[in-house]
């Protein structure tokens, strides 16, 4: 997971956070608690590992070799604060889980 953050300078004074690598089973829930919590989602892209060139907007018919790309903004960068909070938290939780499995 890697986020990269960009606040102000923006059309409206945007806060604008990307989200890179998302997992696809993650990305519905993303989606959902950034429309729950005021934000737009600005941007989202499928873009292949293997060839830099290749990007889609689209969920290709195939989507192994892909990275997901999410990019949500807000009025306010405490509501991106927030789901990047809930985002970790959620990964956290998830390896937690995978731990206890293999444990």
């Amino acid at each position: 997971m890697e986020l990269r953050q960009k606040y102000g300078g923006t059309l409206y004074n945007c806060n604008i956070m990307e989200f890179k690598n998302v997992s696809k089973d993650i990305l519905p829930w993303l989606e959902k608690v950034a429309l729950e919590n005021n934000c737009r989602i600005e941007k989202k892209e499928w873009i292949s590992k293997y060839n830099s060139y290749v990007v889609y907007d689209y969920e290709p018919f195939c989507s192994d070799g892909f990275e997901i790309s999410l990019t949500i903004s807000s009025s306010s960068k405490n509501y991106l604060k927030f789901i990047q909070y809930l985002y970790e938290n959620k990964l956290k939780t998830i390896d937690y889980l995978k731990n206890c499995l293999v444990s």
